[in-house]
């Protein structure tokens, strides 16, 4: 399972980071972007789903990979 985030999409509100910050960072500007090129290591795919579904913007995808 991987995770995708849509740089142009996020806007900012760093909900994921707040709630899986194993898998996104956020620069600066709180922007988040994926760790470990967006694979989700075991055990943390509920964690993945989580973010996706609390993001504000839909900027957070699930690809298969």
């Amino acid at each position: 399972m991987k995770i995708k985030v849509d740089r142009d999409k996020c806007e900012g509100h760093s909900r994921c980071y707040s709630l899986a910050p194993d898998l996104v960072d956020v620069d600066d500007l709180g922007n988040a972007f994926e760790l470990t090129d967006g694979e989700v290591p075991a055990g943390l795919e509920d964690r993945a789903n989580l973010i996706v579904d609390n993001c504000p913007e839909f900027a957070i995808e699930i690809v298969e990979g």
